[in-house]
């Protein structure tokens, strides 16, 4: 035959989108595994727009989760998230994506992976690439995840069914450590830069945050404005090469160049201001406790990865980190986190404990997610057997 069939299913979670597999489906050999991935989402494609494959050209739709049974008695399911790179044939599994997270669960309900009745279901998610358990909590409708609710995610059009996500003990689920090199923060020699401060914080994923001034940026750039900076996107590049070995996330640049390219993501903070939106609109200072510019393996995110704003959370309760400065955090110390993003705001809980060592207990968040197709994605089977 032409082409290989593998059952799969396209959802989205949260401000992403991934093709989403049964790992009953997939070959035990990762080479082959990784064949299928690239060959599925259109990668690798030069020209950067997927046209061969349901990616689409962005960090945020170039994504894959494989979901299996549990390894470990206290989950329901098993979840591996892989990041394909557009341009290259790179299937990266150092982190998770807390995006897709929001999908599993009700993926594992609609396809028979675990038992689910009455009106809510809960689900308890092993994330293999950090080896964290992630609790999901979402409504049921006729026994399938609901879809129809009034939840407003923004950076989606329209409303839907909340899904609550709780991570628990999130801290080093990238480096082992919340605070990689055990500093509320740190001074970076960047190329181009010179030295700059930044926080190192691994709480869902790794992520150094830095300050908008300290980059030349006010930190309320849209994604379009930073794309077309090409020095700019290059300066974005140097703090992550710099920062990912920094951190312990590899040995040298050139393997943060070339095999990990989507670690550590790299926040750009400034104080709650008047914020441009992509739908045009301006999100008040006053509705925010920080703002944040995200860039994601290279891009610009048009809203805020989800591990990341959950980083940024916690970061914000670590007292010293850049993230803590520049907040403008509410009384109550278990209020929501309001962080405003190119799309909108995000709400965001972090329960942090520990005063000087500190500990982060869970961090909550809000998504939806949806059930977009189900069937079998094709790939090209000679160059699936070149592989």
């Amino acid at each position: 035959m032409p082409q290989t069939a593998i059952r799969a299913v396209y959802m989205r979670g949260g401000t992403s989108r991934a093709i989403m597999f049964r790992a009953e489906d997939l070959p035990a050999d990762p080479k082959q595994r990784d064949a299928i991935f690239a060959l599925a989402i259109g990668s690798p494609d030069p020209g950067k727009r997927q046209l061969d494959g349901l990616g689409g050209g962005i960090s945020s739709l170039s994504k894959i989760a494989i979901i299996g049974k549990p390894s470990r008695p206290d989950a329901d399911v098993d979840y591996t998230f892989g990041q394909v790179a557009v341009d290259a044939p790179i299937v990266q599994y150092k982190a998770n994506c807390g995006n897709i997270s929001s999908a599993v669960g009700p993926f594992a309900v609609d396809e028979g992976l675990v038992d689910a009745s009455g009106d809510t279901a809960t689900v308890r998610i092993h994330n293999t690439n950090t080896s964290k358990v992630i609790v999901a909590r979402f409504s049921l409708d006729g026994g399938k995840a609901a879809v129809d609710g009034d939840f407003v995610l923004q950076g989606v059009a329209g409303t839907g069914s909340p899904i609550r996500l709780a991570f628990l003990d999130p801290g080093g689920a990238g480096t082992g450590k919340l605070l990689p090199t055990g500093n509320a923060r740190d001074v970076l020699d960047v190329p181009g830069l010179g030295k700059i401060e930044v926080s190192f914080v691994d709480a869902a994923n790794p992520v150094v945050f830095v300050s908008a001034k300290d980059v030349g940026l006010q930190g309320t750039e849209l994604p379009a404005d930073l794309e077309a900076d090409a020095a700019m996107i290059a300066r974005f590049e140097e703090i992550r090469v710099a920062s990912a070995v920094r951190m312990g996330i590899v040995k040298t640049a050139d393997e943060a160049r070339t095999k990990v390219r989507n670690m550590p993501q790299v926040g750009i903070l400034s104080t709650p201001r008047d914020n441009p939106m992509l739908s045009g609109k301006i999100l008040p200072a006053s509705d925010v406790h920080i703002t944040v510019r995200s860039i994601s393996a290279g891009q610009p995110h048009r809203a805020s990865p989800l591990t990341g704003a959950m980083c940024l959370a916690s970061a914000m309760r670590i007292p010293g980190t850049i993230a803590a400065q520049l907040a403008r955090l509410p009384e109550d110390p278990n209020a929501d986190l309001m962080i405003g993003h190119p799309s909108g705001r995000l709400p965001v809980a972090a329960r942090v404990t520990g005063g000087a060592t500190p500990h982060v207990e869970e961090a909550v968040v809000y998504r939806t997610a949806r059930r977009l197709m189900e069937g079998s994605v094709l790939v090209p089977t000679r160059r699936l057997v070149a592989a």
